[in-house]
């Protein structure tokens, strides 16, 4: 697999110079700068490509466009959309005219990836992500005040959010909303409760049939232009795969996953497998989504998390969590051969490996929440182990090899 490394560009903490010392060479990027349904034009990819590889003696080349971002009124079905299906489009072809073919995007209604603590402690120092079912009730039931919130929510958890939210300080209530902000797509835009309670008041009446036909219907307009250009789309799961604030979510398991790739069948119609995503949900068998649907894996976020009986799950080092990653790898690396033996010139899967712990220097550097250096770097050479065992044990040493 393509050893690849998320950078958020200029604005990042971490330097390329870093990232060249984990031993990634591939550069995931996007350019965060330009705002939604805007076109990423020819002049723009070209300045972000040569900034990356700048330095030669780095060896660095952007790899993975994550992510070319859908607009909400794509997923809302509101109005004329065929000027912003237009423009995403045209950056799909201003991409491939730069040599980019990889674009990792997702379909989350409104909110991102979301957590509720961003520095949760770990054994001996150091912080993870975490998501705390009772917490995120305390802030949909208590502090949104949404309608409904409370009908879903198991008593014991409901009760136990009660008891949170009556013992929180303002200083809890702002961190907690610090937490839920960071998923916000670009995670630049903030808003407090009531201008969040409004965001989302957007989507009031709109069902989860209705997401899937609006994503469906984004699909008959992008995917053909996309394959025409030799593009690989691939669409991240939900994060977590379970509704959020209302918010229908269609990207979950496997079923999703069929619906999406069979919604229009094509090349350039993939998956990111991201492990971590999908292994938040206890009936998700990761290696099995994996197997089932490898010949459309265009990208791999690799990571694990440890759940709780309640719906909580926590960011786990990337080879102790609930999902077998030897399992998952293997069936990855057994897909990349299938795809050698026919010859294909995208037989390699780039990867990289996703939410670190921070630890160490990282403490208090300010990185990204889940991509300081130390923590990631210490999951990808765990990966880069496992997948130079798997090489070894399915007797195929070509298929990993750490560059020099």
């Amino acid at each position: 697999m393509q050893e690849t490394w998320r950078w958020f560009g200029p604005q990042d903490r971490i330097q390329l110079s870093e990232i060249r010392q984990t031993g990634a060479r591939g550069i995931v990027n996007a350019l965060h700068e330009i705002p939604y349904g805007e076109v990423w034009t020819v002049e723009a990819i070209t300045a972000r490509k040569a900034l990356i590889a700048e330095d030669p003696a780095l060896g660095l080349e952007w790899r993975v466009v994550e992510s070319l971002p859908v607009h909400e009124r794509i997923k809302l079905g509101d109005g004329d959309l065929e000027p912003l299906f237009e423009t995403y489009r045209q950056s799909l072809r201003n991409l491939a005219a730069c040599g980019i073919h990889t674009v990792c995007y997702n379909f989350m209604p409104l909110l991102d990836w979301t957590r509720t603590e961003l520095a949760a402690p770990v054994v001996g120092g150091g912080t993870s992500l975490r998501f705390n079912m009772h917490e995120y009730v305390a802030f949909d039931v208590f502090m949104l005040e949404r309608e409904g919130a409370a009908d879903d929510v198991a008593p014991q958890t409901l009760a136990r959010a009660k008891a949170w939210f009556e013992a929180s300080t303002p200083a809890d209530r702002e961190r907690l909303l610090t937490a839920i902000n960071a998923g916000l797509p670009g995670a630049y835009a903030r808003y407090d409760v009531a201008g969040l309670r409004e965001i989302l008041g957007r989507y009031a009446g709109i069902t989860r049939d209705d997401v899937r036909a609006n994503y469906g219907r984004f699909l008959e307009a992008v995917v053909p232009v996309a394959e025409e250009a030799g593009m690989r789309l691939c669409v991240h799961p939900d994060d977590p795969p379970r509704p959020l604030f209302g918010l229908p979510r269609v990207v979950s398991n496997a079923e999703d996953i069929a619906f999406v790739l069979d919604a229009v069948p094509s090349p350039a119609n993939g998956l990111t497998l991201c492990s971590g995503s999908l292994g938040a949900n206890p009936a998700n068998d990761v290696p099995a989504i994996a197997a089932r649907f490898a010949d459309k894996i265009h990208f791999a976020h690799l990571r694990n998390v440890a759940k709780d009986a309640d719906g909580s799950f926590e960011e786990a080092d990337h080879l102790a969590g609930d999902t077998d990653m030897v399992a998952l790898v293997r069936v990855l690396m057994a897909e990349e051969r299938r795809r050698r033996a026919e010859g294909r010139a995208d037989a390699e899967i780039p990867m990289r490996p996703d939410h670190g712990h921070e630890l160490l220097s990282d403490i208090g550097r300010g990185t990204h929440p889940g991509y300081p250096v130390i923590g990631r770097m210490r999951g990808l050479a765990e990966l880069r182990g496992v997948m130079a065992a798997v090489a070894a044990l399915d007797g195929d040493a070509s298929a990993h090899r750490v560059p020099a």
